[in-house]
């Protein structure tokens, strides 16, 4: 029997997070600011959705549009008020002028955050070298055994899931780029440790393949919400994604 995928569901608040665990979302992104493509939501914004749901809840960590980290240390307040309030997985991912990952501020949230879960968005996409930046930042996941809460197989705490599409455009051009990746992680590579999680341009249609290729965790934002990013998550959309998932079967 195949392993049953995981499914994100972007949400903004609680009336988002309720729909989308009925509809069967085994997490949730919690963000705001979806002009602005995800920022960090207030404390009592993410107090609110945590009261309404019992499924994991990732907190953006992220100011402004962009990959620009901009100010770290008021990123860094904004994450030690969300670990008081209760948060234990994060979002974060910055990249310098040049297309690099910006170690020195994810670093500096990481041991704001130490001990907790977090993933790496879809930054990758616009780096200047794909494999370089999962190089670099492969000393920021801490494997099981050392430390830290139960989580994906093998990494116990800090990075163990990157958000890609594959490709900057979406996952119509990523394609390939994810299955080769995921290829990479199978075999534990360096760098390819942390689980792959699918999104940006992900479809219904795209799940055949990906599902095929051994990917287990995808991503879904307005696909969610099919009147739009101004009306709240519609459960019965995010049903559709968890019933087609669970009937793909996965190699």
């Amino acid at each position: 029997m195949s392993k049953r995928a995981l499914l994100e569901v972007i949400a903004l608040g609680p009336e988002d997070a309720v729909a989308a665990q009925a509809g069967g979302a085994d997490r949730l992104e919690l963000v705001t600011d979806m002009a602005a493509d995800g920022l960090t939501p207030s404390r009592a914004t993410f107090a609110a959705v945590r009261a309404a749901v019992d499924i994991p809840l990732r907190v953006m960590l992220r100011a402004a549009d962009g990959f620009a980290a901009g100010d770290v240390a008021a990123l860094c307040e904004d994450a030690a008020a969300l670990r008081a309030e209760g948060a234990d997985e994060f979002v974060l991912g910055f990249l310098t002028p040049d297309g690099r990952p910006d170690l020195d501020a994810v670093r500096a949230l990481a041991e704001v955050i130490e001990g907790c879960r977090w993933t790496f968005h879809r930054a990758i996409d616009r780096a200047a070298d794909r494999a370089a930046l999962r190089k670099e930042l492969a000393g920021l996941a801490v494997p099981a055994g050392v430390g830290g809460p139960a989580g994906f197989p093998g990494v116990a705490a800090g990075l163990d899931t990157i958000l890609t599409a594959g490709s900057v455009h979406g996952v119509d051009e990523g394609l390939s780029t994810l299955i080769a990746e995921q290829a990479r992680t199978a075999v534990g590579e360096p760098g390819y440790r942390p689980r792959i999680l699918v999104g940006g341009g992900l479809g219904l249609g795209h799940l055949p393949a990906l599902r095929a290729a051994g990917l287990d965790a995808f991503h879904i934002g307005g696909a969610a919400r099919p009147a739009g990013w101004s009306a709240p998550v519609d459960a019965a959309a995010v049903r559709e994604w968890r019933e087609v998932l669970d009937g793909v079967v996965a190699v």
